[in-house]
């Protein structure tokens, strides 16, 4: 947590240690070498970019925490795919940080989406601040599906994601509307519930 403090400015959220340190020792390489080529890009740009290398941290974690129904991947050595759209920067700091690791025992793949690509077999979905005009239809579009879906934007769960990131007080916090359990959705951690800043439940 400190490397990430002193180096970019940005915070992670109080995470429980145990839950996080490994993880947070995993990343801490590839996201300090990226912060310290940042060099003299003005001063907002750096912000964007420290605050999308934690989200790309986060988003790449949630995945250990999170339970997709049988039948999800088409075979046991299947990859989890993440696919991110409007937000390219945050696609390529995601890149960096998956190489080598894995989510449960699988690869994982990053795919950059644009507006009008299918959705279908992807296991996680982020949706940038770009497309956020564009959220209800990408949602709605994703319901129903075993299908992560995190966004960024005001309102992101009230129009159907799963997470939504939040900037409180340079901290990058996480509020989670899990799916109703008598969905037959994937499930969504206790764990990862635990650490969350919020938890809004949803209907059926």
């Amino acid at each position: 947590m400190d490397l990430l403090s002193r180096k970019s400015g940005w915070k992670f959220a109080e995470f429980d240690r145990r839950l996080m340190i490994r993880w947070l020792r995993a990343c801490a390489l590839s996201i300090g070498v990226a912060t310290g080529v940042a060099g003299s890009r003005p001063a907002q740009a750096d912000a964007q970019a420290d605050e999308y290398r934690v989200k790309a941290a986060f988003l790449y974690k949630f995945g250990s925490y999170i339970e997709w129904p049988s039948g999800s991947f088409a075979r046991a050595d299947s990859p989890v795919a993440i696919g991110v759209m409007g937000a390219d920067a945050l696609a390529d700091e995601l890149v960096q940080i998956v190489a080598g690791r894995n989510v449960n025992g699988r690869t994982v793949r990053v795919r950059k989406l644009r507006p009008g690509d299918p959705i279908a077999g992807l296991h996680v979905l982020f949706v940038g601040r770009a497309d956020s005009g564009r959220l209800a239809e990408i949602l709605a579009a994703a319901k129903g599906q075993a299908l992560l879906t995190v966004t960024e934007s005001e309102g992101g769960l009230e129009l159907g994601s799963m997470i939504n990131f939040v900037v409180v007080e340079d901290k990058v916090r996480f509020d989670v509307a899990p799916p109703p359990s008598e969905s037959g959705n994937l499930r969504i951690s206790a764990r990862l519930l635990g650490v969350a800043r919020k938890v809004v439940s949803k209907s059926s």
